[in-house]
């Protein structure tokens, strides 16, 4: 029971739904272990991430640094372009073994991605070939504010043709000002061909475990 998590761009609360996953598994009693494979940006002076910090607090199964964020990178860009900058070649073999190792601790791993579907990792990949390289149904996330439906309904057909399941998508409001947030959400649920998994409202300082109330991961076994 391993999701990957993406999102119809950046910032658009990827860690919060991860974590908030982790949170609503581990209610259920299975161990629950959070992965960023690569981030870029975010990083203190020890080279550690915030998004992954966020989804290690989150996760019941402590493991090394080394697994649950392989690539780590300073610079706020696209992943290729970060490691570029430092000489570094994301390897998508490195991704899968650290995967692999923290499959075989857990109940759940919940990988969550960087940027949107197809930021690219490297100059063949993308970060749609992750969740491929894996075998993981995907959780999409939707950021909802203006312009959100194209981009949620472009993301849904980029994960289709990669031949991935969409296992579900959750609904972020980033705008608590957002014209006609019902008329949007109604549309996206008649257009998108997954269940609907929770509605997040818009928080000053998001609350993983407050939004993993929010979350219904029962229908994900659907």
């Amino acid at each position: 029971m391993n999701y990957f998590v993406t999102g119809t761009d950046t910032d658009v609360g990827k860690t919060l739904v991860s974590c908030a996953l982790l949170h609503a598994f581990a209610e259920q009693g299975m161990r629950v272990v959070g992965m960023k494979p690569v981030a870029a940006g975010g990083c203190d002076e020890n080279g550690r991430n915030d998004d992954d910090r966020k989804l290690r607090a989150a996760s019941s199964v402590q493991a090394g640094f080394g697994q649950t964020n392989p690539y780590c990178f300073t610079h706020a860009v696209a992943p290729h372009l970060a490691a570029r900058f430092v000489g570094v070649s994301i390897n998508m073999e490195r991704i899968i073994e650290s995967y692999r190792e923290l499959a075989a601790q857990a109940d759940v791993v919940i990988v969550e991605g960087a940027g949107g579907f197809r930021v690219p990792l490297n100059d063949r990949q993308e970060i749609s070939d992750i969740a491929v390289e894996l075998g993981l149904p995907v959780i999409l996330v939707v950021g909802m504010r203006l312009g959100c439906i194209n981009h949620a309904l472009l993301t849904v057909d980029a994960i289709r043709a990669k031949g991935l399941e969409l296992a579900g998508w959750v609904a972020n409001v980033m705008d608590e000002n957002m014209e006609m947030l019902e008329g949007n959400m109604e549309a996206l649920k008649v257009r998108i061909e997954a269940p609907l998994l929770g509605v997040f409202p818009h928080q000053a300082i998001p609350d993983a475990k407050d939004a993993a109330k929010r979350l219904d991961v029962a229908l994900l076994a659907r």
